[in-house]
């Protein structure tokens, strides 16, 4: 009996409390004002949110790394950046999207088919063909998925 509450002790101070390399880092501004302005949306970690019923993602990317976003496969995306840079909005079904949560400078179509279009109201800025990307200019309120 002695050595099985040794060993669980041993095994409780192994499970300690976590070390500050594992420290919760904070929610990035970008996600808390996306979350902020459209509601039903869970914060995945520091830089990920997901609105469910919009089948939504925002993804910010670490300021500190040199990575490069991708719109994934068999979405729809709207970056902050041009070129496909900066904060990502992604959207896995087709309709008219609202992108106020970002400024948009660039969107891209990772579907087969299709096109998608940056607008501002009913007004086009610029159309990405599927498979492709395209640059905005103006102010855009929101993207349109065409099948």
């Amino acid at each position: 009996m002695k050595s099985v509450l040794v060993a669980l002790a041993v095994v409780a101070g192994l499970v300690g409390a976590p070390s500050a390399a594992h420290a919760t880092e904070p929610i990035d501004p970008v996600i808390a004002q996306a979350l902020a302005e459209t509601p039903g949306g869970v914060v995945e970690d520091a830089r990920n949110a997901y609105w469910p019923a919009l089948d939504m993602r925002l993804t910010v990317p670490d300021p500190h790394a040199r990575s490069v976003l991708m719109c994934p496969t068999s979405r729809v995306c709207a970056f902050s950046g041009y070129d496909t840079a900066g904060s990502m909005l992604s959207w896995g079904t087709c309709g008219v999207f609202s992108t106020t949560s970002i400024v948009t400078r660039s969107i891209a179509d990772a579907r087969a088919t299709g096109y998608l279009q940056a607008r501002n109201g009913t007004t086009v800025l610029a159309t990405a063909s599927a498979d492709g990307y395209a640059n905005v200019s103006g102010t855009v309120t929101n993207v349109r998925c065409v099948p």
